[in-house]
């Protein structure tokens, strides 16, 4: 493979934003200990481990300032915030391909306004929203408006899991895997692709459990929504795991399928990007369903060539 390989779901934490947000939340790195990850914030661990052959998409961990503060605040802290996400990306050129924007699902104008402004700026890619958001799902009806933005722009979304908050024993082992595959299933629901077939929407973590339970899914819902499972795209950030890989690119399709690690997070110290390319060569999947899933696949999703 001459290309360096893409990885789509990679995170950072901006320092500058995440010490306006602590002033706001100072309880954060008790709540949610995975954000003390120092490859998070320190770029220069990153570096160091850089071997050129992966470079990164990288989007916010999931904080987001529409929960932490006011919808003026949080329109300001997305927008400084996504402007350091583009700092990030210009001062590490030789590791990073774009980032992915924030946007405060509390002030929808705000939203807007942000991705008019991915629309113009090279180095934003997309939005990242989460499975919840405001106590909703991200299907509920308050949020098609982004949907519909995001599809007339032709900007995808990345679709990243959160606790739901009114369950008491959430835990990142499953709980984010079932947040994603609930959402996606309200997401078809909701007829979003019916209502925007061009919306392309990136789900982390291979689409949590919708490959395991295709069977469950084609047999139990109307024909149309189970198809529309398959408009999803998704990543690799399974730890490796090729047979899981294997089900997933089976379920979606390698033209479906993106590289995506979840770095740094995962193993210690930088992520799982050894694991998972050492995965897909593993799997059972031609050079061209490799190559794909490597880069060919974001290549065509970023130039709009894709159906």
């Amino acid at each position: 493979m001459s290309k360096p390989a893409i990885d789509v779901f990679a995170h950072v934490l901006p320092p500058k934003f995440y010490q306006q947000l602590l002033q706001l939340a100072p309880e954060l790195p008790q709540k949610y200990p995975f954000i003390k990850m120092p490859a998070l914030s320190d770029l220069t661990i990153r570096q160091a481990h850089f071997e050129g052959r992966v470079k990164q998409v990288i989007s916010n961990v999931n904080l987001n300032p529409e929960d932490y503060a006011e919808p003026t605040v949080a329109a300001k802290l997305c927008q400084s915030g996504n402007a350091e996400l583009v700092e990030i990306v210009e001062r590490y050129p030789e590791m990073f391909v774009g980032a992915v924007a924030m946007v405060p699902l509390n002030d929808l104008e705000a939203t807007a306004a942000i991705l008019e402004q991915v629309k113009k700026e090279s180095k934003l890619l997309g939005i990242q929203l989460f499975t919840r958001a405001l106590g909703k799902s991200i299907a509920d009806p308050t949020f098609a408006p982004v949907f519909e933005k995001a599809a007339t722009l032709e900007i995808p979304i990345w679709l990243h899991p959160v606790f739901d908050e009114r369950k008491p024993d959430n835990n990142i082992v499953f709980s984010w895997e079932y947040e994603l595959t609930q959402a996606m299933l309200q997401l078809v629901q909701s007829g979003i692709f019916t209502r925007y077939p061009q919306l392309k929407i990136i789900v982390h973590h291979a689409g949590g459990m919708v490959p395991y339970f295709a069977e469950r899914i084609a047999h139990i819902l109307p024909t149309e929504q189970a198809k529309d499972f398959k408009k999803f795209y998704v990543d690799t950030a399974l730890l490796g795991n090729h047979k899981a890989l294997e089900l997933a690119v089976a379920y979606y399709g390698s033209e479906h399928v993106l590289l995506g690690t979840d770095a740094p997070l995962g193993i210690a110290p930088v992520g799982p990007t050894k694991e998972i390319t050492a995965a897909l060569q593993q799997a059972d999947l031609t050079s061209k369903e490799r190559e794909q899933i490597m880069y060919l696949n974001f290549e065509k999703l970023m130039a709009g060539d894709v159906k």
